[in-house]
Parts: C-alpha cells; structure tokens; sequence
C-alpha cells in the first residue's frame, strides 16, 4: 500500500463481498465510495459486503439499481446505492438530487462512479478490474486523511484475514 493507494487482489466473488464487509465495518461517519470498473467487475458484489459491514440484515437483498437508479437500506449507518450506467448526463445527477445523499448522514455508494468527473476527490474511488472468471483487483484511492487511516485500517485487517 502507498500512502494514497491500497491495491487488493480477491480469489472469488465471496472474498470480493468480505472485502467489502471489511470496509463497511471500519466506516463510522459519512463516506462517498466511487466505484469504477466494467460490467461483471464485481460492483455490486463489493456493495453488498460494504451493506453487510454497515449492519444490512443478511434478509435484505442488496441489488444493483440499474432501473431504479438509487436503492437505500438502513444499517448502522443508512447506505445509499446509486447506479449511474443510465445517465446521460451530469444534470441527471441533479435530477436524481444526488447531491443531498452527498451531504446525508450515510454511506453513498456509486456504481459507474467514473461517468461523471464531479467529486473525484472526495470519498474513495475504487477501481474494480476483472482478471478472470474469480479474480479481481480492486485499487483503493484515498485523498484525505481521515480516509487514508480508513484504507490503514483495512490494510490491516485484510492481511490479517487472508494470513490465516
């Protein structure tokens, strides 16, 4: 890990989802989490760990939404889901009134969060590649240092799992 940067390789779609479980864990206040990375990378399966980190019951299904555009689920900290691949346009962000779940008291998360360049520097930004049928590499950007202490502590914490 750099200081900015955490690069994680997962073996299958359930690692994917206790990455993700990981993370949500160590969230304790607000966070915009950006995700990028083509269709089948693993975005809703990371999105699903984070929920179950944040305290989803494992009774609530956690799906894309692609046609509904954003889903919410209360957890230990709301989580708002949002799926961008639909919009054409920044002013679509707007409509949706996206920014307010920015300023909100819970975990936003984006899929597709590269199609709009806006808030590229807050929250992380995550880049889920598709190596294989299993493997993924998920690279972690950090650019405050409330959230470089957060990628830290999920540094820690995934060494300390996939060591045993």
């Amino acid at each position: 890990m750099t200081r900015d940067v955490l690069t994680i390789e997962t073996q299958s779609a359930e690692e994917t989802v206790r990455l993700g479980m990981l993370l949500g864990g160590l969230i304790e206040k607000p966070l915009l989490i950006r995700l990028a990375g083509d269709l089948g990378a693993g975005k809703t399966c990371f999105t699903q760990g984070v929920a179950r980190g944040l305290d989803i019951p494992d009774d609530e299904p956690v799906t894309s939404p692609s046609y509904t555009l954003m889903n919410q689920y209360s957890g230990r900290l709301p989580l708002y889901h949002f799926d961008l691949y639909r919009l054409t346009s920044a002013d679509d962000l707007e409509d949706l009134g996206f920014s307010d779940y920015l300023d909100a008291d819970g975990v936003t998360v984006v899929e597709w969060g590269d199609r709009f360049e806006e808030n590229r520097s807050a929250g992380l930004f995550i880049t889920l590649i598709r190596l294989d049928e299993f493997r993924r590499r998920l690279i972690i950007e950090a650019h405050t240092a409330p959230e470089r202490h957060l990628l830290e502590a999920l540094d820690a914490r995934w060494r300390k799992e996939t060591a045993s």
